[in-house]
């Protein structure tokens, strides 16, 4: 058989249908804070590696190991800024989520009052 009929013809590798996710349980208080937290630490992760980008080159070695601890440790930076207050993206991330549960528990209620 030709390989190129096994990968073009094979039903088992078609994507799923989109579903609706109304059975999804909210998420508590604690886990919304850490989702927030974790992305405002990837997005000052982020803008280190711009600002490093940025910076030039100060004459360190640009050898693999020397960029993996850089990585390590605008990861672990920026982790422990996030941790610590951060910019305060994480907080208006939180807020969002708890007003959009709020929204959405409102309109569940219409719903079944109708």
């Amino acid at each position: 058989m030709d390989s190129v009929n096994l990968i073009f013809t094979d039903h088992d590798l078609m994507p799923s249908p989109v579903r609706k996710l109304d059975g999804v349980e909210e998420l508590t208080p604690d886990a919304k804070e850490k989702f927030a937290k974790d992305f405002e630490s990837i997005f000052i992760n982020k803008l280190l590696d711009i600002m490093q980008k940025s910076s030039g080159d100060w004459g360190f070695e640009k050898d693999g190991a020397s960029e993996q601890i850089n990585g390590l440790f605008s990861t672990y930076l920026a982790r422990h800024a996030a941790d610590n207050g951060g910019l305060g993206l994480w907080k208006e991330i939180y807020s969002f989520l708890n007003e959009a549960d709020k929204a959405k528990s409102s309109t569940n209620s219409l719903e079944t009052a109708i």
